[in-house]
């Protein structure tokens, strides 16, 4: 993947929550959950899948399974009917079976609280851990980086980093630790409603003035 190149950031991660937050007021994480060990179920679900589709999912996969107990038991075919909608339903029926079990075995049937100790449980990254930690314990340690927050922060100028957790990293030295849950959820609202991956609307992007993007292809 190539680096872009330019020197420091055009917009700090405070100036887009300032000019995104009148625009998605009163956001929170749309994956529908009942308690953290769901948030932690769904978040890991919703890999390469959509909010929508995960919330349709859940309820019938809540219902049969509610605990990290009761889906530590369950048949990974069962799981795996379930899920199949999701995609890569062979590998999160194992995944969300393979929590389940760690949490039961190594942490009394509870979700952590940490990072470190979230990022033990079987294929859980920093994005989920960050995901979780905010809209489930009301922790801010990171930025989760997923696609959109990848994408729209290379593209306005955030960043030029290539990985997600290099793109953390330089998300959270320019924007206040407050912030950053709100970053998160801003970038990706944005980059599904208007700085979509092939096509960005730029026209109607409130943040063009200050976008790395939009300066480079409208300037010339």
């Amino acid at each position: 993947m190539a680096t872009a190149q330019f020197s420091i950031p055009t917009m700090s991660g405070e100036d887009v929550v300032r000019k995104l937050d009148p625009l998605y007021p009163n956001i929170k994480t749309p994956l529908a959950h009942g308690d953290v060990f769901q948030l932690l179920i769904a978040t890991v679900l919703s890999a390469q899948s959509t909010d929508a589709q995960i919330n349709q999912v859940t309820p019938k996969l809540f219902a049969k399974y509610p605990t990290p107990r009761t889906m530590a038991r369950a048949p990974v075919r069962s799981l795996e009917k379930i899920v199949l909608s999701t995609g890569f339903y062979h590998v999160k029926a194992r995944r969300i079976k393979e929590i389940s079990k760690k949490l039961i075995e190594k942490f009394g049937g509870r979700v952590p609280e940490t990072m470190e100790e979230l990022l033990q449980l079987p294929g859980v990254g920093r994005k989920t851990a960050n995901i979780v930690l905010s809209a489930g314990f009301d922790k801010v340690e990171g930025i989760a980086v997923d696609t959109h927050v990848f994408r729209v922060s290379r593209r306005i100028g955030l960043t030029a980093k290539d990985t997600p957790e290099k793109v953390e990293e330089d998300l959270m030295k320019i924007t206040p630790k407050p912030e950053w849950p709100r970053l998160t959820l801003l970038l990706i609202l944005h980059g599904r409603s208007i700085c979509f991956a092939r096509k960005p609307e730029c026209e109607k992007c409130v943040l063009s003035s200050g976008c790395l993007y939009f300066a480079t292809k409208y300037s010339k």
